[in-house]
């Protein structure tokens, strides 16, 4: 939030009461969100904060470099703190939009690796991976019985033998 506040001071713009509590609540929230579920968390601490004035936060925060936005296959926006020294990576669920953060050493060594053969520096990295939910799967396991039976796909396979 003190870099937040100093950025502002070098772009000569002043505290705001407002400005602070959709920043404040954006960043104790720690997980990505559209602009319209932070203005219902914002709502709550402040139930006289605009929603024009949750935009032009996160737009600042943007601006700033703090905060970066990013779009899903369900087309809305959401919001993410810009986190270079903690890697965070993401399962996105096609049905519902939930997002699952995760750390995965493995993967980011993968990550490295890949670097080194394209012959690139790496600076971050972002993972995504998108599928079905355990929340959404498990509605659907009830609703479908042929569900029920799903088995996980064999992970080891051979080439067929000619």
């Amino acid at each position: 939030m003190a870099i937040f506040r100093e950025r502002l001071r070098e772009r000569g713009l002043k505290p705001a009461a407002q400005r602070d509590n959709v920043a404040l609540t954006f960043f104790k929230l720690g997980r990505p969100i559209s602009a319209e579920k932070l203005y219902v968390e914002v709502k709550k601490v402040n139930p006289y904060a605009g929603q024009a004035t949750v935009y032009r936060t996160l737009r600042l925060l943007k601006e700033c470099e703090l905060v970066y936005e990013r779009y899903f296959s369900d087309g809305k926006g959401r919001y993410e703190i810009v986190n270079d020294k903690d890697p965070r990576h993401q399962f996105i669920c096609d049905r519902c939009g939930r997002i699952i953060e995760f750390q995965n050493a493995r993967l980011e060594r993968i990550s490295f690796a890949v670097a080194r053969e394209l012959g690139v520096l790496l600076g971050r990295q972002k993972i995504e991976l998108y599928g079905t939910c355990p929340r959404c799967l498990k509605e659907e396991r009830r609703h479908s019985p042929a569900i029920r039976f799903f088995r996980r796909p064999h992970t080891k396979t051979r080439a067929p033998a000619y």
